[in-house]
């Protein structure tokens, strides 16, 4: 069995906790229910992928924001 490399290790581990609940509001909003185990087997990937879709887009948002508070 071929060994994994993470590449999607957090740059600050400390925003864990944020991203989670970024998760869990993003999910809310589009009316769909984490598993409360924590198992995303049995999900749709249409829905863990809505859900990332989202985060990303909200990311992005934020990111857009503060560069652009940066540049006044």
């Amino acid at each position: 069995m071929a060994s994994r490399n993470r590449t999607n290790a957090l740059v600050v581990p400390q925003a864990t906790s944020a991203l989670e609940q970024l998760k869990y509001e993003v999910a809310q909003e589009l009316g769909i229910q984490i598993p409360q185990d924590g198992y995303y087997g049995n999900m749709a990937t249409r829905d863990t992928g809505a859900i990332g879709g989202h985060i990303t887009r909200r990311l992005v948002q934020i990111a857009e924001q503060t560069m652009a508070g940066y540049n006044r």
